[in-house]
């Protein structure tokens, strides 16, 4: 499982990719992303291209994300997640949540 994140020059937006399994085991590494940068970004994009897998604990980790970025007002989009991951997600409602594309 591999997180890694790219801001773009102007520092408003953070894109998070992640590949492989989202589970507990990755939950520093995705808090890394976005709690050590310099400036709050003010829009975030999940790329889920590579991502196998998402447990519980990542649906928390990415809910811990939302806060983060300011709860109902944030700007959080999920792309690129194969069937499997969305099919989890609507389970969980997160479509009402977040921007799944």
């Amino acid at each position: 499982m591999a997180v890694t994140s790219t801001i773009s020059g102007d520092g408003a937006d953070l894109t998070i990719v992640i590949k492989g399994r989202f589970d507990f085991s990755s939950h520093q590494d995705f808090r890394g992303t976005y709690e050590n940068l310099p400036h709050k970004p003010t829009r975030y994009v999940i790329d889920m291209q590579d991502t196998a897998y998402l447990d519980s604990s990542a649906l928390g980790m990415l809910l811990l994300l939302r806060d983060y970025a300011g709860g109902d007002k944030a700007n959080i989009q999920i792309l690129n997640a194969s069937d499997d991951v969305k099919r989890i997600l609507t389970i969980s409602n997160f479509e009402q949540l977040f921007s799944i594309e």
